[in-house]
């Protein structure tokens, strides 16, 4: 009896045992964190060619996060080029993914190109009603902002970007298709707005020694601040910075009490934009490099003027010789010429030809004006051969800078001076007059017969 006692406890110590020793070994194990292998799809995303992708994945203290989800699911990595990572992207906006401070925010945009599921190139998503096909990312602080797939002319796009490798690497676990660019989650863009934003105005505004009154003595009052949006007191050629004959445009200073608008982030925008589109390298190097013209207009737009401008092309620009652009100044003379101080787009320009025939536009360059008028169902600038098409209209619109392509480089019109021709002097020959005694004495002579003997009674 006693032995059968003893043997039933031994056999309840064993499974105690045993159910305590895998207790703590699953303890361990998730403790450990979850194991992947080496066939796993982010162990080759870290050892491909992604390069500037995987350092910024080790940068943003990703590997735990995506070995937890490479363990649970699937997973399908839009993997941007290093080119988009290391040339294309905005040095401003990589700073900014970089700094410590901002880890949250780089790793929102790392997540954003990974989605939860396995997609192949032969298993992409069709439209659902006309509608492309909408993922959720693995970024879980994006506002519930998904990714779009769809494909159009047998082309594979991820959100903005074009599939330019797909299929390229094949896991298991999960599977990489290459972009040729990045994808920024809105909620990212807005932290980095936000963020430049506050960094730009941080600066303290330097301000000028109060002004004292003469004849008073008392101090001046400062003049009454213009509205925010309200349109600038001086015209925008007081506004302009003196001329190259002059002095060298000054640097732009921090904004003051009219500096409602952020014209120098305005100006960066439609100069990437003219890059971005293609063929108008050569201005954009004119307005940033060979001159100081992008922060004149950044100023410009800041104090609350508006700007067209008619951006010539890279084909354009090359037709330009070396005389035209020796002289001094004359780069800038060419651009103002360029600048229109209205905003107008190629709806509102097409509609004034088409209305009253030809329209006469102000410039930057005074006192000249640009003539448009409607030729062949677009907008033709200038005259004769120095004329240039509309051609590729609304390139750049925000509201407050308008940039409209033109085939050619626009030169005023050369001011002739026609030399009237002088008079023809003739020469007049006048009677010599005779006095007064002369008259009386002929008379007398000619009572009495005798004047015709004297020559000068005749």
């Amino acid at each position: 009896m006693d032995s059968r006692i003893y043997g039933g406890a031994n056999l309840l110590f064993f499974f105690i045992f045993v159910f305590t020793s895998v207790a703590i070994a699953e303890e361990n194990r998730s403790a450990a964190g979850p194991q992947i292998n080496s066939n796993s799809v982010l162990v080759a995303l870290l050892d491909s060619h992604y390069t500037e992708l995987s350092e910024m994945v080790e940068k943003a203290l990703l590997l735990q996060t995506l070995e937890e989800a490479v363990t649970r699911h699937n997973i399908t990595i839009f993997a941007p080029k290093n080119e988009a990572l290391e040339r294309d992207l905005d040095p401003e906006f990589k700073r900014f993914l970089l700094e410590p401070r901002n880890l949250k925010s780089l790793q929102n945009l790392l997540l954003f190109h990974m989605i939860p599921s396995r997609i192949e190139v032969g298993k992409w998503p069709v439209p659902v009603n006309g509608k492309p096909a909408r993922h959720t990312s693995l970024c879980r602080d994006g506002n519930g902002e998904r990714i779009q797939l769809q494909e159009k002319n047998g082309e594979k796009i991820v959100g903005i970007a074009r599939v330019v490798k797909s299929d390229d690497i094949i896991r298991p676990d999960g599977i990489i298709h290459g972009i040729e660019r990045l994808l920024v989650p809105k909620s990212v863009q807005q932290e980095f707005n936000a963020r430049r934003s506050l960094s730009s105005t941080a600066a303290v505004i330097p301000e000028g020694a109060p002004e004292v009154d003469p004849r008073t003595h008392r101090l001046k009052k400062p003049a009454p601040a213009v509205p925010a949006g309200a349109q600038p007191v001086l015209p925008i050629f007081d506004a302009l910075a003196p001329g190259p004959s002059i002095a060298p445009a000054p640097a732009p200073g921090p904004g003051g009490p009219h500096g409602h608008f952020d014209g120098e982030s305005q100006v960066k925008d439609f100069i990437k934009t003219l890059l971005h589109y293609g063929g108008y390298n050569e201005l954009a190097d004119i307005l940033v490099n060979l001159t100081s013209l992008a922060s004149e207009m950044g100023r410009l737009v800041s104090e609350g003027y508006v700007l067209t401008v008619l951006a010539p092309n890279d084909e354009a620009m090359a037709k330009l010789t070396t005389d035209q652009l020796s002289e001094p100044g004359a780069p800038e003379q060419i651009v103002y010429y360029h600048l229109i101080p209205e905003y107008q787009t190629e709806e509102s320009m097409y509609n004034a030809v088409r209305r009253f025939g030809k329209v006469k536009y102000d410039t930057l360059r005074l006192p000249h004006k640009v003539v448009a008028e409607e030729a062949d169902g677009s907008v033709k600038f200038g005259q004769n051969e120095g004329s240039a098409y509309l051609f590729d209209p609304d390139i750049y619109t925000d509201g407050r800078i308008s940039v409209q392509g033109i085939d050619g480089v626009l030169f005023p019109p050369e001011e002739t001076t026609v030399a009237k021709s002088a008079p023809i002097a003739t020469k007049i020959v006048s009677k010599p007059r005779r006095g007064k005694l002369m008259e009386v004495a002929c008379s007398m002579l000619g009572v009495v017969g005798q004047a015709s003997r004297f020559s000068g009674c005749k």
